[in-house]
Parts: C-alpha cells; structure tokens; sequence
C-alpha cells in the first residue's frame, strides 16, 4: 500500500506546481519518493517469483524523476504530478517491453507492453504480429487478460489512420499492425491506492500482462 500523505503531497503539488514551494516542502517529497520506492521494490519482490528477469531489480533504477523536461512545452510547470515506475530486466532505460505503474491522485493506472518504440523496434514487433497472428490473439483472448484490461489500447496517439507499408489492405492482423504503441492499462481508483492489497492487485495485474510482454521481448530478440 502507499500512504495517504504520498498522495496528499501530489495533490498539493498539483495546485503549487513551483520550484519555490517545491524546496519549501522537500521534506515531504523525500518521504513521499521513499514510500513510492518502497512500494515498487516490494511489487518487485513479489512478482519477480512469476517473472524472474527482474530478480535483483532495483526500485531507484525503475522510478522516473519527478522533474519535467519543459524545453519543448508550452506548459512550463517545473514538476510531474505523478510518480511512475517502468519495470523490466533492464530497467526504466531499457528498449524492453515492461511493466509500469502510475501514481497520481484521481488518475493513477497500471499495466504495460511498450510504448511508442522506435523504427527498427516497433518494425520487429509489427512482423512478429504478422507472422504469428493466432498466438498473440490467443494472448489477448486470455481470460485474465480480458477481464484486467480488455484489450491493448487504441487511443488515436498510438494509432495510424492506414496499415503500415508492406502489409495489405486484407490483413487480419490490420488493426493491431496500425498500432505505434502496444500498450495495455487498467485505471487504478485512490481507495485502492492506500489498501492493502495494492501489491497483491499490481502483482496480478502484471502477471496477466506477462504473456503479451514475453510476446513483445520474443519479437525484439529475433
């Protein structure tokens, strides 16, 4: 579980996103990160039993700074509201497919795959689909799956209007080659957040995404 002042702090944050009152309440942040950092290493702890790539994972090595890169934004605020962690056996900086959890009061989320990978990753994966259609169907129609996140995400971000060169119009596997992102996520409520069972609902959230993220890794390798 996370504690309530982990969550009030990004709360706050929220309403005084400045580096003035952000120094002021340094405190607050450190013990806020910790607590994030103690959640993480635990989900770690837990499910590398099912996944043991990322036995010996380190929390720091996962969890994203708090700081914002502003250089080309238009919104300046000099902090994250949230506080996220990319877990896989490389770490937050690997080109892996993953598993990540979002903290943020009112809009926290949890789940994974790989987002928005680069030419010769995203290429790899797309052929992969491709080539073995039936199986990552067959992983997407999984019952646990299906009933954590129904199914990858299709938000316009992640999707391009026509197939990607090379395939035909007639794919199968159309709507998914389209895709730029292979991304499942499931929302996460704040009650959820201070329970008890966070790390048990995280852990199982992350075991049904294990096979499409072993799918994605496969595909990467070859």
């Amino acid at each position: 579980m996370l504690q309530p002042a982990t969550l009030q702090f990004l709360k706050v944050l929220k309403k005084n996103n400045s580096k003035e009152w952000f120094d002021k309440n340094r405190k607050s942040y450190d013990a806020a990160k910790a607590d994030f950092a103690l959640f993480v290493q635990e989900v770690i702890s837990q499910f590398s039993k099912k996944e043991p790539s990322i036995s010996g994972l380190l929390a720091k090595n996962c969890m994203f700074r708090i700081n914002r890169d502003v250089r080309f934004s238009k919104d300046k605020s000099p902090y994250k509201t949230n506080m996220g962690a990319y877990i896989n056996s490389g770490g937050k900086k690997s080109i892996l497919g993953g598993y990540y959890f979002h903290c943020e009061p009112g809009q926290a989320f949890m789940g994974g795959g790989l987002w928005m990978p680069m030419p010769p990753e995203l290429g790899k994966i797309r052929q992969e689909i491709d080539y073995n259609y039936a199986d990552f169907k067959k992983i997407l129609n999984h019952k646990k799956f299906k009933t954590v996140y129904g199914d990858l995400s299709r938000s316009a971000e992640y999707t391009l209007v026509r197939l990607p060169k090379g395939y035909a119009a007639d794919n199968p596997a159309g709507e998914y080659l389209k895709l730029k992102s292979f991304v499942a996520l499931t929302t996460i409520n704040d009650t959820d957040l201070t329970s008890k069972e966070l790390i048990k609902k995280t852990v199982a959230a992350f075991e049904a995404l294990q096979p499409l993220v072993h799918f994605i890794n496969h595909a990467l390798a070859e």
